[in-house]
């Protein structure tokens, strides 16, 4: 079962995603969805988006996989490394939605792939990414100094 305090820590801590104006949906436990409109303040050129935004997204949606299943013992997760490959031009006004799941989970260690698609079905991006689970307080402390 999925715990819902931490996510409701993480999505009240989350400033980088609603700066983004990225929308999360959790599918499952291991599942995690996110949306995202390309708007002006994405671009990078006067039509395409930067990498970054959909790094982050990406970034996002393994995190939040990642975390529905760290979340169960308290934890929360940081990445550790991240695979993103750019397979086609994302454009102003494109909706993005990048899926992730958890493919392998251990104490410590998560590892999870994403794809990215375009209002289209069109695939834009793959990626995968591990994760370090460790316990929440130590994240939520930082926040209280």
């Amino acid at each position: 079962m999925i715990d819902e305090r931490v996510l409701t820590m993480y999505k009240a801590s989350n400033k980088f995603g609603a700066f983004l104006e990225m929308e999360l949906e959790v599918l499952e436990e291991g599942q995690a969805k996110y949306i995202i409109e390309i708007k002006e303040k994405h671009l990078a050129t006067p039509i395409a988006a930067h990498g970054g935004v959909v790094a982050g997204l990406i970034d996002g949606t393994l995190g939040v996989a990642a975390l529905t299943i760290a979340g169960k013992n308290n934890n929360v997760v940081s990445t550790v490394e991240l695979q993103v490959n750019y397979l086609k031009p994302v454009k102003l006004g494109d909706v993005l939605t990048s899926v992730g799941k958890v493919i392998s989970a251990g104490k410590r260690l998560l590892y999870v792939e994403a794809g990215v698609t375009n209002q289209d079905g069109v695939l834009v991006a793959k990626a995968s990414g591990t994760f370090n689970a460790y316990p929440a307080e130590k994240a939520f402390k930082l926040i209280e100094k």
